[in-house]
């Protein structure tokens, strides 16, 4: 594995998902402070700011998961699993270059967050 090749993309990410968290942060700003004095307007508006602070969010979070897969290359542990310490698969890496796990603890971990199901 070409550590240094993901290291690049994952620096371009990192400089690409800061921008668009800030861009995200500043919409959803604007539209709670030119909130219109219409119900209906404010409604929509309140909508938009909701969405703009979601997509904000979302990049913050993979732009922190991002940090964190550049520290480990840092540290040498970058493509190994963090549940197990065995490699993570390459075809995942080139999807998800941040990815910390394996697919199999990855699925068993979104699979552990997920509410119960109530039948």
């Amino acid at each position: 594995m070409n550590v240094e090749t993901y290291r690049r993309r994952l620096i371009a990410l990192e400089e690409s998902f800061s921008a668009r968290a800030v861009a995200d942060g500043g919409r959803a700003r604007d539209h709670v402070l030119e909130s219109p004095a219409d119900t209906g307007d404010t409604a929509v508006a309140d909508e938009a700011a909701s969405e703009d602070f979601s997509a904000a969010e979302l990049d913050a979070t993979i732009l922190q998961q991002v940090r964190d897969a550049l520290r480990r290359i840092d540290d040498g542990t970058y493509g190994r699993c963090l549940a197990d310490g065995r490699p993570i698969e390459t075809k995942r890496l080139d999807a998800v270059p941040w990815a910390a796990y394996c697919i199999k603890h990855q699925r068993l971990l979104e699979a552990a967050s997920r509410p119960p199901s109530t039948l």
